[in-house]
């Protein structure tokens, strides 16, 4: 028969569950600092409401039954839930603080996360933040880092991935470049001109170039004689002093080609991005300090 649970059969369904963690009546009473004749009447009470025997009982041992096994499984399914809710209430009702450790590619964290910081800091001062600007990819649960910041989310199961922004790709280069080596009207054009490379720390071959034609996706293989190895940023210094093309992030060159240091190519074949996810070790609750992080940057605009 169908009954809600109240306080008592809450009261009851926790006993049962001691009973049957520890083995003994006896060993569960101590526990709830109860006597063994009151734990036995609160377990006959509940198999008397379930209508069901829990326990197999002898004169040296009890067992579960096969029902009170399954029931006594799904029992502590309910009871981390019940735990689990009762500490996000009570993590609400305080201001987040603790340590969060950050690690994020070094041109969005330099361009787009860096600047968002001040601001939540003066939302939380009670969290403090330590971030990794790097290329290199942190493993989260080796080095103790809380949160990451990716451009290609790892195949880790132990990690959840929280999709964050899509980033625009661009071609572009310094007018000087385009002016004596001409403006290359389609991708196939690319094969005659210097392309700057930028090798990725993880595997160690050059980003792909990629174009939108009539509305599929594709790769263009492309070539040149600087290679940029870690920092993108640097990329970017080589196509401002007129090194070649470059294919990037619009927010990391959105300035310079605002100041016209660098002027956009081949825009009847844009319209790629490459997402960011946020990164965060799963299978626990998200601590308060790391929650109010992760909820504070996805609300942010992409750059």
């Amino acid at each position: 028969m169908s009954r809600s649970a109240t306080t008592d059969n809450l009261g009851s369904i926790a006993l049962f569950c001691q009973v049957a963690r520890l083995g003994s009546f006896t060993a569960a009473a101590v526990q709830a600092g109860l006597t063994q004749p009151a734990v036995s009447r609160a377990i006959a009470r509940l198999e008397a409401r379930l209508g069901v025997r829990l326990f197999v009982r002898s004169t040296r041992q009890i067992r579960l039954t096969e029902a009170g096994a399954q029931y006594y499984r799904q029992c502590c399914d309910v009871l981390a839930l019940l735990a689990a809710a009762e500490r996000d209430l009570a993590d609400a009702q305080r201001t987040p603080g603790g340590h969060v450790r950050l690690s994020v590619p070094t041109p969005l964290g330099q361009l787009w996360l860096l600047p968002l910081l001040p601001a939540f800091r003066a939302r939380y001062p009670d969290i403090t933040l330590e971030v990794q600007l790097s290329n290199h990819n942190a493993d989260l649960i080796a080095d103790n880092v809380d949160l990451a910041i990716r451009g290609r989310t790892p195949p880790d199961s132990r990690l959840v991935a929280r999709p964050l922004l899509q980033a625009e790709l661009v071609v572009c280069a310094a007018p000087a470049y385009l002016q004596a080596r001409g403006i290359p009207p389609h991708p196939d054009a690319l094969a005659g001109h210097d392309c700057i490379q930028f090798r990725l720390p993880s595997s160690g071959q050059p980003v792909p170039w990629r174009f939108r034609r009539e509305g599929v996706e594709t790769s263009q293989p492309t070539g040149g004689g600087l290679t940029i190895s870690d920092d993108l940023l640097g990329c970017v210094t080589l196509a401002r002093h007129g090194g070649g093309l470059l294919q990037t992030y619009r927010f990391i060159v959105a300035d310079a080609l605002a100041r016209g240091e660098l002027q956009e190519v081949l825009q009847d074949y844009g319209g790629c991005s490459r997402p960011f996810s946020l990164l965060y070790p799963a299978g626990n609750t998200l601590a308060p300090r790391v929650r109010v992080l992760v909820d504070y940057l996805l609300a942010q605009p992409a750059p």
